[in-house]
């Protein structure tokens, strides 16, 4: 009788961790390994949390989850990033295979394998998602591994959203008749026109009230049937419940976008979870072990939910937190922040590393970037790529994100506040409403999740370098929740003043 598939792949990667020393080490490759192994011979789905940053070129953990796939006789779809997609297919792949004496078939490709396919499917996950949701019978029914599921619910709200462009607006005017065309003009001017009268926001954006949809409603009884695709599925979405509709203003160009999403991603997502085994991998979605306010966001039933600690020698980084720093909402804030940090930088100024300075208010973002390049010249650069291990860069959250992989490794990090989602953003506030209706508790299962994922994956350089995060937020001191905000940063090595020797240290 064949030993299960989970002891097999126990073996061969203790053995490949004992005699290939190119291999990564961390403490979690068996333990995973088995967990996948299980899921794909019990055809369950399971969710794993690594504590890794699943967007790095070098996923330390990835062995853990392809060795199974490779030994399991029957079909598995990997979804991963194209730029690593491409790396396994071409490199590491073809190697495992080597090591392991297999030959499995391996396609590569954004559209599904002819049905007969009998292998390892490598897609994308915005793609494949992408299948399931629009055309959910080209897709097979093999189980599927989702490597970086912390974007999954961006990666399905980005999917679901229809835009209605300035070019889109356009595309109507000329399938109408000249005279309903003329009143999709004047009408156009008309929502310009409000739209500029809104008080400013940073994001540009704006909710539209019922008296808006009902404007949006009534141009749909005075159109032809034959509208463009885009406006069709606009209209279609229009006439669900819970859905945000809102308004992106180009106050540069004299343009306006609108923009429909829905707000509740469960109806939409549960389906698809429903037709196939799925082990999602992520770095860090919920401090809960089993991760049950992620999975209900997501739809998602009842899995095996695994959370790996990070390794407490490894993976420290030191924290600072001034504990007598004003609160954010506060006038002296702002003078006291731009101080401290200026502070900071004097420090390390005979020492020219990389620094990081994390602040999404945009008006003190500008202020900031120009009181320091005062100083530091031009080694103060805002939101750019083509920096070097010198400079001082100056970013939001988003930015950041996007951009982290592609900087040198900061030494330094400055938060200036905690990344909690602003209710000046239009999807915000009408998410919050939305959990207000159902009456949930809005912050604790939305704003203050959503923060920590953000900030777990912001820092997470800094655990690789062991460097500083100064965090200048004592919400994290003076507010109950502050507690779950350490518990994410941990494990850290916080110090309550300043002292060269980190700076030499790091």
């Amino acid at each position: 009788m064949s030993q299960p598939i989970e002891v097999t792949a126990h073996l061969i990667l203790r053995d490949l961790l004992r005699h290939q020393p190119e291999i990564v080490s961390w403490n979690h490759h068996l333990t995973m390994a088995r967990l996948v192994a299980q899921a794909l011979r019990r055809s369950t789905s399971a969710l794993i949390q690594t504590g890794i940053p699943t967007h790095r070129q070098q996923g330390t953990y990835r062995l853990s989850y392809l060795i199974p796939a490779l030994l399991w006789h029957g079909s598995v779809t990997i979804a991963i990033p194209t730029g690593i997609r491409q790396q396994l297919f071409e490199k590491e792949l073809p190697q495992l295979q080597q090591w392991l004496g297999t030959s499995k078939p391996i396609y590569c490709g954004d559209n599904p394998p002819p049905p007969e396919f009998a292998g390892l499917w490598l897609t994308d996950p915005q793609s494949w998602l992408n299948l399931q949701l629009f055309d959910p019978d080209s897709v097979n029914s093999h189980p599927i591994a989702i490597d970086g599921a912390d974007e999954l619910e961006n990666w399905a709200q980005a999917l679901l959203t229809i835009e209605l462009t300035p070019q889109d607006w356009d595309d109507l005017r000329l399938s109408q008749p000249p005279a309903i065309e003329a009143q999709i003009i004047s009408l156009r001017i008309s929502w310009l026109s409000a739209l500029w009268q809104r008080p400013l926001n940073p994001y540009n954006c704006y909710l539209l009230d019922d008296g808006d949809r009902l404007s949006i409603e009534s141009l749909s009884k005075i159109l032809t049937p034959s509208l463009p695709p885009k406006w069709q599925q606009f209209y279609r979405e229009l006439a669900k419940p819970d859905r945000l509709v809102w308004a992106k203003l180009d106050r540069t160009r004299g343009t306006f976008a609108l923009a429909i999403t829905p707000i509740d991603l469960v109806a939409e997502l549960t389906p698809i979870w429903q037709r196939q085994p799925s082990i999602l991998i992520a770095s860090a979605v919920d401090l809960n072990n089993k991760a049950i306010g992620y999975r209900q966001e997501l739809g998602l039933g009842e899995m095996t939910s695994v959370k790996f600690p990070l390794d407490r020698q490894n993976d420290l980084f030191k924290l600072y937190i001034p504990r007598w720093m004003p609160m954010p909402n506060t006038s002296k804030f702002q003078p006291i922040l731009v101080d401290e940090i200026k502070h900071l930088l004097h420090l390390i100024n005979s020492r020219a590393k990389f620094v990081v300075v994390l602040i999404q208010d945009t008006p003190l973002k500008a202020q900031l970037a120009a009181i320091l390049a005062a100083e530091w010249g031009s080694r103060v650069q805002v939101e750019r790529t083509d920096l070097n291990a010198s400079n001082i860069l100056i970013s939001g959250w988003e930015f950041w994100q996007h951009h982290q992989d592609d900087l040198p490794t900061p030494e330094l990090m400055i938060i200036a506040t905690l990344p909690i989602p602003s209710l000046e953003d239009p999807f915000v506030a009408a998410k919050v409403s939305f959990y207000k209706q159902q009456k949930q508790d809005w912050f604790r299962l939305y704003l203050l999740p959503t923060g920590l994922r953000i900030l777990h994956r912001a820092i997470a350089p800094m655990r690789s370098s062991q460097g500083i995060v100064a965090i200048f937020d004592n919400r994290i001191d003076r507010r109950i929740y502050g507690q779950q905000v350490l518990a994410s940063l941990s494990p850290n090595q916080r110090i309550n003043y300043l002292d060269l020797n980190w700076l030499d240290s790091a």
